[in-house]
């Protein structure tokens, strides 16, 4: 790999007129057949100028021209590789800077279509740096335009939600706790709380307990299962957790709402 380094996060920075460092920095680099696997505790953009790149991110293989970028998303595994004439821009930055949700888009999404304003954006700042570089401010302003461009062109975000939601379902019994929702997820415990607010207005163990107490409801009125075995089944305690459960919910004990579920069916039939 070879390159020429404007900046570094945490490092000096390219405009000296700026203090502190800024958590952005710039690059232009060119790969070889062999770079070699790398992970870093910033994120990351390759955007090609010229030529075509093998890269492999966590596994998911791709090629990167000057029709396709790429996003790395903090302490991930990737690396490049090319036998043939190359160069990049290569943009390492704070996810902390940019919004979740376009984070969260570029991650759901590594390999980046550019559209023709991400593309001509890439080839300004290709050209300045060509013509003896630039200066932080005009990064500044330039890199909120590039993932503006970039994220127009993803397509809209499935739910984070929802493979966590999925496997709430299949395993209402297991021991969740918020570490585990946030791992299932792939996002930080903060972060699954401020999801579980954004896109279902509640906190994820309030939904866990409504998850637990529809598998018992639905235990109690259609099959002959014990209560302390649907307890169990479904991540109580005991059955007297679950009394106190569905008394909160829904001021019956499950004994009572089993009787109530059945004579209602008697009656319609």
């Amino acid at each position: 790999m070879r390159g020429s380094a404007l900046g570094k996060p945490g490092g000096k920075p390219y405009d000296q007129r700026m203090s502190p460092p800024l958590p952005i920095a710039l690059n232009v680099r060119s790969y070889g057949r062999d770079s070699g696997a790398d992970r870093h505790d910033f994120a990351q953009l390759v955007l090609p100028l010229a030529g075509s790149l093998a890269i492999d991110i966590a596994g998911r293989e791709g090629r990167l021209d000057p029709c396709q970028a790429a996003f790395v998303d903090r302490d991930t595994r990737h690396s490049q590789a090319s036998d043939k004439p190359n160069r990049s821009l290569i943009l390492d930055f704070d996810p902390a800077t940019i919004a979740p949700e376009v984070v969260d888009r570029l991650s759901e999404r590594p390999f980046l279509p550019l559209t023709p304003a991400a593309g001509k954006l890439i080839d300004f700042m290709g050209l300045l740096l060509a013509d003896g570089g630039t200066h932080t401010h005009t990064v500044e302003l330039w890199a909120p335009l590039l993932f503006d461009a970039l994220a127009s062109a993803l397509p809209a975000q499935r739910s984070r939600l929802g493979i966590l939601l999925a496997a709430m379902e299949a395993q209402p019994g297991f021991a969740w706790t918020t570490a585990t929702m946030a791992m299932r997820a792939g996002v930080s415990v903060s972060r699954l709380h401020a999801l579980f607010r954004e896109e279902l207005d509640s906190t994820p163990r309030t939904y866990l307990s409504r998850i637990r107490l529809r598998h018992v409801r639905e235990g109690l009125a259609r099959s002959d299962h014990s209560i302390a075995k649907l307890a169990f089944r479904n991540g109580y305690a005991d059955q007297s957790a679950l009394t106190r459960a569905m008394r909160l919910a829904t001021g019956m004990t499950p004994a009572a709402y089993r009787h109530l579920a059945r004579e209602t069916v008697h009656k319609k039939q």
